[in-house]
């Protein structure tokens, strides 16, 4: 069983629509930027690199002041003023995103859920902790006001979205019946099917107020997908491979990258389950995934053009039998590799949750070091962290390599446009 440690899984009502990652440029370039790496490899903590510097923070102190300002924030979920109880939210989701704080949370676990269910009443989401006993309750006790939301068309959709999200990631971290999976999926799936209509047309006829809602239900959708019991696989295999490809018709560039992804996604399955596996409209299939991987339709945004060609390229190899492209996150000392649809889309999903956090989390939470493998904590001591330290003039260097390869790279990719026109 994963680690009682909490995981931060925290949507804010500020936010109206899902966004994507963005994309890379073409070509050479495209794949110079799915290698994510930071400017610069920092390999210390702010903490750990004031310490080294001779100014040593009294964490015990600083400890002590975080929870007594989350202590305000937590009895601020319960004001009569609207904007006290988002600023609440907002405040909770940031210290969450930054910290590990599993102890402050537990001891509230019970407060936390009766006042984020009625700030759900009134449009505002925030969800905490991981797996084990405490997070499983928790989410029980949400999940079914989460779902009862998410069905209301008369409710907000920007409410609906952010339920969405909460929902597929509670459920992924928490939930350990297959009936609550089961549940969560049925309850994702039926918010984005009725887009999919027998006439193949549905989807372009979309109020584009729903876009939002759509792709997030279609990405906690496929983010449950990677926890699904192979039994079930099949059936949902039959029920959406041809019904999803009518998303890649839609005006929201978002929901038509979710779609090809989530496509990306149900091959990988597919093929796990049956080496040889062959889907009948794979000509028809791959059509419409070059028709985006080539799109040049100037009344879309150039970022837009340019992130859809990226993903979508990758897509349409994956689909015509080719290899996951690889990704290289770096943190620290560590590297995590994301080789395949199903480690992208989790990744995605706490990424797009815990913001700049992230690179903390994997190198401190240790439910994310266990769903990406990555073992223990590392604990290194101050005189090992500050053999790691990398000079001024180190870094100066290392960006300058950088800068260099990005522009050789852009360069062949220009040449390459300039020989096509």
């Amino acid at each position: 069983m994963r680690s009682a440690r909490a995981v931060s899984a925290v949507e804010e009502s500020a936010r109206s629509s899902t966004q994507a990652d963005s994309g890379s440029s073409e070509d050479e370039a495209a794949s110079e930027a799915r290698s994510t790496t930071s400017e610069c490899p920092s390999l210390l903590s702010t903490a750990a690199e004031d310490c080294l510097g001779g100014e040593a923070v009294d964490e015990q102190s600083q400890q002590e002041h975080l929870e007594e300002q989350l202590k305000d924030d937590v009895d601020s979920l319960t004001d009569k003023s609207a904007k006290t109880r988002q600023g609440a939210l907002e405040s909770l989701r940031l210290a969450l995103a930054s910290r590990l704080l599993p102890d402050f949370l537990l001891e509230r676990s019970l407060t936390l859920a009766d006042a984020l269910e009625k700030c759900l009443k009134k449009g505002l989401l925030c969800v905490q902790l991981g797996p084990g006993p405490k997070g499983e309750e928790l989410f029980h006790s949400l999940q079914p006001l989460l779902i009862s939301v998410l069905s209301d068309s008369t409710a907000s959709p920007t409410a609906r979205l952010h339920c969405a999200s909460a929902l597929g990631l509670g459920c992924y971290v928490a939930a350990t019946d297959v009936q609550d999976l089961v549940s969560c999926l049925t309850c994702l799936e039926g918010v984005f099917s009725w887009s999919c209509g027998p006439s193949g047309s549905a989807a372009s006829l979309v109020p584009a107020n729903l876009h939002g809602l759509l792709c997030a239900a279609l990405q906690a959708w496929a983010l449950l997908l990677t926890i699904c019991p192979s039994t079930h696989i099949n059936h949902i295999l039959d029920r959406q491979l041809p019904r999803l490809p009518q998303l890649l018709s839609s005006e929201s560039v978002n929901l038509r990258i979710a779609a090809g992804e989530a496509i990306a996604l149900l091959f990988e399955l597919a093929r796990d389950l049956e080496e040889d596996f062959v889907y009948e409209d794979l000509e028809a299939l791959c059509g419409s995934l070059r028709t985006l991987a080539t799109d040049s339709n100037k009344y879309r945004a150039k970022i837009d053009r340019r992130r859809q060609r990226s993903i979508f390229r990758a897509v349409l190899h994956f689909v015509e039998g080719g290899e996951c492209e690889e990704e290289t996150i770096r943190f620290g000392l560590e590297v995590l590799y994301i080789d395949s649809w199903a480690r992208h889309r989790i990744y995605t999903a706490f990424k797009d949750v815990l913001g700049s956090g992230m690179h903390y989390h994997l190198q401190n939470n240790e439910l994310l070091r266990d769903i990406f493998g990555l073992g223990p904590v590392l604990v290194l001591d101050a005189a090992a962290l500050k053999a790691c330290k990398i000079s001024r003039f180190e870094k100066h260097l290392y960006n300058a390599a950088a800068f260099k390869a990005r522009t050789k790279a852009r360069s062949r990719a220009r040449d390459k446009r300039a020989d096509i026109l």
